[in-house]
């Protein structure tokens, strides 16, 4: 995936949560525990963090830095907040070299840290969007191209469903919701 992958994701994200940022964001995000302000800010904090690796390339762990949102930022700072951290994301997966490597629970090129990003993004968004009571569901192109680099042992089937599955917000067929999950992103 690329920098042009996590544009496109915020490009789904922003339009639809920026027309509920008028509402309660202190509800709980969907299934999750953290509420919807929280998990945008951790939306936000994920992109830069993957945008550090890249440019560090650490090869040890992640670098010890950490976005802080003010807590007085309203849902519409914060939604800004988080679109720019993905376009800081999606500049700096763009100008990286394809084949440098950098620490994601072994090592990960840029195109696995764009594939996070597009999943924190879209997965987050579902989150937000149940909890703010909205219909919505992401793009079946995207959550194709998640499965592809983050989860080389998706089942078959229609993208957005299997990302949900895979990630434990929903059931699938007669498979039941997961409890448990992890993506693959840094390379053999």
């Amino acid at each position: 995936m690329t920098g042009a992958d996590v544009r496109a994701a915020a490009a789904e994200m922003t339009p639809v949560l920026r027309g509920t940022t008028d509402r309660d964001w202190t509800v709980r995000a969907g299934d999750l525990e953290w509420s919807c302000w929280t998990t945008a800010a951790h939306v936000a904090h994920d992109l830069l963090a993957y945008a550090g690796q890249v440019t560090g390339r650490p090869d040890g762990g992640y670098l010890p830095f950490d976005l802080r949102v003010r807590p007085d930022a309203g849902p519409a700072d914060l939604l800004t907040v988080a679109t720019s951290a993905a376009g800081v994301l999606a500049a700096v997966v763009d100008t990286a070299d394809p084949d440098s490597r950098a620490w994601h629970w072994g090592p990960c090129d840029p195109g696995g840290f764009a594939a996070m990003g597009v999943a924190e993004i879209l997965l987050h968004t579902h989150d937000l969007t149940r909890g703010l009571g909205l219909d919505w569901a992401p793009p079946e192109p995207l959550c194709a191209g998640v499965l592809r680099r983050l989860f080389p042992d998706a089942p078959d089937g229609e993208p957005v469903p299997v990302l949900l599955w895979m990630t434990g917000r929903a059931p699938l067929g007669d498979r039941p919701r997961r409890t448990a999950w992890t993506w693959r992103a840094a390379l053999d």
